[in-house]
């Protein structure tokens, strides 16, 4: 590989890092071509890009960024990594690779991962970027706890005007009876 094509590779990767705030850095060592064939097979029906990249190129790219990417040059960026993308979810590649572990083999292991800039090291950290809520997720939890309050204070209203016209009822009924 040239330094031309290097240099370019370099760029695009830094693009990508920079314009995908979800990105996993993952080790696939060890894993047959059928089983590869079936991660990309996966990555591509749930919409994420999957490239393997030599480390040295990727502690490049991210380099290039205004965020730190220190910590990952030490346990991450070590061995065979492919990264994956995903635009728009920061669990959707969590869910891959544990989905892929539990249908083919545990060879592919979570090395490290981006998540709006936050970063995650280790396989450990796999169940914790699963259960990640993403951000229409979040909005939509805030506006329900929100409105959960509203809702009680009409609701409360509302009966509270039923039990007053009932009382107010009984007592014209009493009036007209005495």
């Amino acid at each position: 590989m040239t330094r031309e094509e290097k240099a370019a590779i370099i760029e695009e990767l830094s693009q990508k890092f920079q314009t995908t705030p979800y990105f996993y850095i993952t080790d696939a060592s060890g894993m047959s071509v059928d089983e590869v064939n079936k991660l990309r097979r996966m990555c591509f029906e749930r919409g994420i890009e999957y490239r393997v990249v030599k480390n040295t190129l990727i502690k490049k790219a991210l380099e290039s960024l205004d965020t730190d990417y220190a910590p990952f040059n030490d346990s991450v960026l070590k061995g065979f990594s492919g990264v994956m993308f995903h635009p728009e979810s920061g669990k959707a590649a969590a869910q891959l690779i544990k989905d892929y572990r539990k249908q083919v083999n545990k060879k592919l292991e979570l090395k490290g991962a981006s998540v709006d800039y936050s970063l995650f090291i280790g396989a450990d950290q796999l169940e914790t970027l699963a259960t990640l809520k993403s951000k229409n997720e979040l909005i939509g939890d805030i506006i329900g706890l929100l409105q959960s309050p509203a809702k009680n204070v009409i609701s409360g209203l509302q009966s509270g005007g039923n039990k007053l016209a009932g009382i107010l009822k009984t007592l014209s009924e009493r009036e007209e009876a005495a």
